[in-house]
């Protein structure tokens, strides 16, 4: 583990989740590992150390994270929903050749419009898609 169990506990604590080692495992998978995880991705990282664990308690673990304001569920593409530990406000790009998705900063003060005049926005996303610099390099190199 990348931090000690009671520095997840007293997180889980102050947001007022029970610490559970589940749980415990999970906030540390997540904070060590900043990919944008699926659930199943998550549940196959840490089966390996908790061959137990199920794939429901990795749901209700991350449900209950969600409701907490612990994390953030990011949708990209309707049938996929990815979890980040990083609460500040981001922009995702996620490549359609290796599916990675990457984090770039933006300014969400510069974006105003209008046609939102006398609404109360609760959640910003801003979501790009096409192909990675990586990729692109390699379909270059490959020609």
């Amino acid at each position: 583990m990348k931090n000690s169990t009671s520095y997840y506990a007293k997180i889980l604590s102050e947001k007022g989740l029970k610490a559970s080692h589940q749980r415990i495992m999970v906030l540390d998978y997540l904070d060590s590992h900043r990919c944008h995880p699926t659930a199943d991705m998550i549940l196959s990282a840490l089966k390996q150390d908790m061959p137990t664990l199920s794939k429901s308690t990795v749901y209700k673990t991350l449900n209950a994270f969600v409701d907490a304001n612990l994390l953030r569920e990011i949708t990209i593409e309707d049938n996929e929903i990815r979890y980040e530990y990083n609460l500040m406000d981001h922009g995702h790009f996620k490549c359609e050749s290796c599916g990675q998705v990457y984090d770039f900063t933006i300014d969400f003060g510069l974006l105003k419009t209008k046609d939102l005049d006398g609404f109360q926005i609760n959640d910003r996303n801003i979501y790009f898609k096409g192909v990675c610099k990586s990729c692109l390099d390699n379909e270059q190199n490959n020609v």
